[in-house]
């Protein structure tokens, strides 16, 4: 039982020549052929987001030999995400981690799994939360990292809680890769029709567009020209606002804890998918107009933040559920696929670039000013190509959302377990 478990230091945990510390003071700037590096904001939902790492030169790197990665280690997020974990991936042999991050590196005789579970459960999480300091941005001191104790059941048995664990978080896992998956399917295709124009060039170069007949039809077969450079012939070019019904900012909050009223603010939007770990609950006497609400298929916009900014998300799950918070926009599409196009736009790597050149204000408090977006120019397909764009996607995103459902589901199990097993009164034999 865990009464007769030992209470250890995370410090007294690690090998004996690898104390925890941090990493990277003064990273400089990036290297598209350096070193691999994790940032405290890399480090979510109990992994380190990959796609997002920066890089240092491998001088720099080198400085830190102390934390540059082997694989197998935990990363504790001091600063950005502070109090998140995550084990580093065998991939990530020879990055190294920043001055936000805490690197941990444990003997082998302590399960790094197990460690993680604890962290990260609510024991762990009021642990490194009593030593929170600052009142805008949190952050988790070394030290006080370096004192949390951790309950030491034999090794075994370590290993038999981490199993357990593990198999929700790989089913949790394969959901996030279909999801991902199906993302990219319905972002390939919009590239394929909206972006490159495949079917329109294959048209003017005399080639037969790789497209049932019916759909085909449905694109020209020539380029002009327009503000947005080079467009399919008879296409036009409208605001964000003249193909919504709707451009609002989300309301004000005002926060009380237990009142089941939740609310999307810019930290829970993470583009694709929504981080509900941070969704937060509002005071039960707080009005909120109908049209603040999510509903499906509305485009949500983080518009202020350093970090969050122009970061677009497709609300695919029921409506009138989810309040939106003010540092975020609702673009509700007019019409239907509206909503499915204006996101895949948004969010392309063009739709972002020019999000990026429209922003405004000083270093850690920029703004995408809903004006600016509201007045943000769009490519318009005619006839019926939104709509035929949207039923091939919808399937896909409705398939996506049931997969982040589904994991949220095994989320809560994960959670509901974690005090028993890491408490010892649920044990696997």
């Amino acid at each position: 039982m865990a009464s007769e478990w030992r209470r250890v230091a995370l410090s007294a945990l690690t090998e004996s020549d690898a104390p925890v510390t941090y990493g990277v003071v003064k990273p400089g700037p990036e290297d598209p052929h350096g070193v691999l590096f994790i940032r405290g904001g890399d480090i979510a939902d109990g992994r380190v987001l990959t796609s997002q790492l920066r890089t240092i030169t491998r001088e720099v790197s080198d400085q830190y030999r102390r934390t540059q990665l082997r694989g197998g280690e935990l990363v504790v997020s001091l600063v950005g995400n502070p109090g998140q974990v995550a084990i580093v991936p065998e991939a990530l042999r020879g990055a190294n981690i920043a001055r936000q991050a805490g690197l941990v590196r444990l003997r082998k005789d302590v399960d790094a799994r197990f460690v993680k579970y604890f962290l990260s459960s609510k024991a762990g999480q009021d642990a490194l939360g009593a030593h929170a300091l600052g009142s805008v941005q949190s952050v988790i001191n070394l030290r006080d990292l370096k004192t949390v104790e951790i309950p030491l059941p034999p090794l075994d048995e370590q290993r038999r809680i981490a199993d357990v664990l593990g198999t929700l978080d790989d089913k949790i896992e394969l959901n996030r890769r279909m999801s991902e998956t199906l993302e990219a399917m319905a972002q390939a295709l919009f590239k394929s029709w909206f972006v490159d124009f495949e079917p329109v060039r294959a048209k003017a170069e005399g080639r037969v567009p790789w497209l049932p007949r019916v759909l085909a039809d449905l694109f020209p077969d020539s380029l002009e020209d327009s503000e947005l450079g080079e467009i399919p012939s008879g296409w036009g070019v409208r605001t964000v606002e003249a193909v919504c019904s709707d451009v609002v900012r989300g309301v004000t909050p005002k926060y009380e804890k237990g009142s089941g009223r939740l609310i999307i603010n810019q930290r829970v939007n993470r583009g694709p998918a929504l981080d509900k770990s941070e969704l937060k609950e509002l005071a039960s006497d707080l009005a909120v107009p109908a049209d603040r609400f999510a509903k499906r298929w509305d485009v949500l916009v983080n518009c202020l933040g350093e970090g969050t900014l122009g970061r677009v998300h497709l609300f695919k799950g029921d409506s009138d559920v989810y309040a939106i918070d003010q540092h975020m926009s609702i673009c509700r599409g007019a019409g239907r696929g509206v909503g499915a196009f204006l996101y895949q736009y948004l969010a392309s790597p063009g739709g972002q670039e020019r999000i990026e050149s429209l922003k405004s204000g000083s270093t850690g408090m920029t703004m995408f000013n809903i004006s600016k977006l509201r007045n943000f120019q769009i490519l318009w397909p005619r006839g019926a190509l939104i709509e035929a764009y949207f039923r091939l996607a919808e399937p896909w995103h409705r398939r996506a959302h049931q997969c982040e459902d589904e994991s949220e589901a095994l989320s809560a199990l994960r959670t509901a377990l974690l005090p028993g097993l890491l408490s010892g009164e649920i044990r696997r034999t």
